[in-house]
């Protein structure tokens, strides 16, 4: 009868132990297909921008400064009808939808998984030493931190996106499997400055959005959040999250977009970006990011986090 119970007791773990992970993996896969639909031409406006090394805002001639945008964000098009001008805004729609899908059920699937172990080994410790709310919030951003870092593993995929979307002149004519053979470990260009940019923003992104959860008193104990409760955790953890991540992007963008026999560290594009742009050229592209890419990440990471609480309790 014992056995019967134990065996019992191991199978229905088992089975709860699936449907989370299931739970993580629909949710999250979901927020990636939706996301892509609805904001890859955004995300190539802001790549375009953050990639153009002249002065595009030029405040004694808006004339001009119509004129530098129109340039940098349509490239070839820029002459072109309004149609031609938007499809151009589609490049490398392939490898996002790789990329983005893969990215958004590794890091919101995953996040949970690795808190869920920091939980159960650092749970108590972190109760200790800062209080059950706040040492929460740290376990979050810290399970989400180690997921950023662990993201340079999908580097090539946004490598090649970044291409496709700003420099597509150097994939052209060549097939996936020819560019990876070839290229090999250089598409992992800018690895370190990647890991350097998502540690902060992941952490960002993360603990401001349990921070705002345990505010708002949802997501321990059973309570799950509503979908404004969802948005607004977002919101928050995605502005937090932008802010503290471009400088880095913008670099990390450049080094990606150059030419593959024509590398520039970090340090070197870093350096000349100082000199020739000042300080603000570190946050080129901030400004669409918040107001239009910020709402694309709120957007996915709203959907992420509410269907996956949905999907856990449905499949319980």
């Amino acid at each position: 009868m014992k056995d019967n119970q134990s065996s019992s007791i191991v199978s229905t773990s088992a089975m709860h132990s699936s449907g989370k992970a299931n739970a993580r993996i629909i949710g999250s896969a979901v927020a990636g297909v939706s996301e892509l639909a609805l904001f890859h031409p955004v995300d190539t406006v802001a790549k375009r921008l953050m990639s153009t090394e002249t002065q595009l805002i030029t405040l004694s001639s808006p004339a001009q400064t119509r004129v530098n945008l129109n340039n940098a964000i349509f490239r070839s098009c820029a002459t072109e009808g309004l149609g031609q001008k938007a499809m151009s805004l589609f490049p490398g729609v392939g490898f996002g939808a790789a990329y983005k899908i893969l990215q958004r059920v590794y890091k919101f699937g995953g996040q949970p998984v690795v808190l869920d172990m920091m939980t159960k080994r650092f749970g108590k410790d972190f109760d200790e030493k800062f209080g059950h709310k706040t040492g929460r919030t740290l376990l979050s951003a810290t399970s989400g931190s180690l997921i950023g870092i662990g993201e340079i593993v999908l580097l090539p995929l946004d490598a090649l996106k970044v291409k496709a979307q700003t420099a597509p002149e150097q994939l052209r004519g060549r097939g996936v499997v020819e560019i990876f053979r070839k290229e090999g470990f250089g598409l992992y260009r800018g690895a370190g400055l990647t890991a350097m940019r998502n540690a902060p923003g992941s952490f960002a992104l993360f603990g401001g959005a349990t921070a705002a959860k345990t505010y708002m008193g949802v997501g321990e104990d059973g309570v799950r959040a509503t979908w404004t409760q969802d948005a607004i955790a977002s919101c928050i953890g995605a502005t937090a999250s932008i802010s503290v991540a471009q400088p880095l992007d913008v670099v990390k963008t450049r080094i990606q977009n150059r030419p593959f026999d024509s590398p520039e560290g970090g340090m070197t594009i870093f350096r000349r970006l100082i000199k020739n742009e000042g300080f603000g050229g570190l946050f080129k592209g901030l400004t669409p990011k918040l107001l239009v890419v910020g709402p694309k990440l709120i957007f996915s990471f709203t959907i992420a986090q509410h269907l996956i609480g949905y999907f856990e309790h449905a499949l319980k």
